[in-house]
């Protein structure tokens, strides 16, 4: 059987950089991991682009993909259920076990990651410190830590008995629950889990991918390039 062909990986060390990283790392699956730095305004170059037309990390390009024909694929949570659906893993083959999966999957990608997001830009990011919008968004960070708190009363996993993408999918958006004003101690299960998702000797060496390139936002043409008017050019 030939040896599978290295996947090319446009990311930066974000969450949902992470999340690519470490399904690619739980799958086995051989890897080869290019920086986009989106502080730098990589993400607008077009290169970029042609595989990723939303200017968002992550994004790959796959040699091997349906048909033995190349694939590229943007957005997070579509190359995870398109790394599952290759290597057979992390998402169930019965279909209600693979909706419940999936259901926490879109949980993640239109919960957890743009409220998430938003609590960490008005707390840290924001030019100004909104009253209104931190309360509002440290809040539904509360209220979805809540939610997978209840989630994980039942479950030894998001989604079932099972580890899945729905995991890998939220866990790197929790690791930064210090800037969303979480304590973590409030929610007992979802802790237990995390500490659990924490020591999978793939989710180590996931999270380190590209990490060492990675700085603090502290700079006006960073700022500039992620929240400002760079962002909204028509390309």
């Amino acid at each position: 059987m030939p040896e599978p062909k290295t996947i090319e990986v446009y990311s930066w060390p974000t969450p949902n950089g992470h999340k690519i990283h470490i399904m690619l790392e739980e799958c086995g699956l051989p890897y080869r991991a290019h920086p986009i730095d989106i502080g730098k305004g990589d993400q607008f170059a077009p290169d970029f682009l042609q595989i990723s037309p939303n200017n968002k990390i992550p994004a790959i390009t796959d040699p091997d993909g349906p048909g033995g024909a190349p694939i590229s694929l943007f957005e997070s949570g579509a190359i995870l259920v398109y790394l599952a659906g290759k290597t057979g893993q992390f998402l169930p083959q019965g279909d209600r076990a693979r909706y419940d999966v999936l259901q926490w999957l879109m949980f993640q990608m239109g919960g957890v990651g743009p409220m998430l997001g938003q609590a960490h830009h008005f707390r840290l990011y924001a030019p100004e410190k909104i009253a209104y919008a931190i309360d509002r968004y440290t809040n539904e960070a509360k209220r979805l830590y809540g939610v997978i708190d209840k989630q994980l009363s039942k479950h030894s996993f998001i989604a079932g008995p099972d580890y899945s993408i729905a995991d890998i999918a939220i866990f790197p958006w929790l690791r930064s629950w210090q800037n969303q004003g979480i304590t973590l101690e409030d929610y007992p299960r979802l802790k237990d889990w995390f500490d659990g998702i924490a020591e999978r000797p793939a989710v180590q060496r996931g999270v380190k991918v590209l990490a060492d390139l990675r700085k603090p936002i502290t700079d006006d043409k960073a700022r500039e390039v992620l929240f400002g008017k760079t962002q909204y050019e028509k390309r």
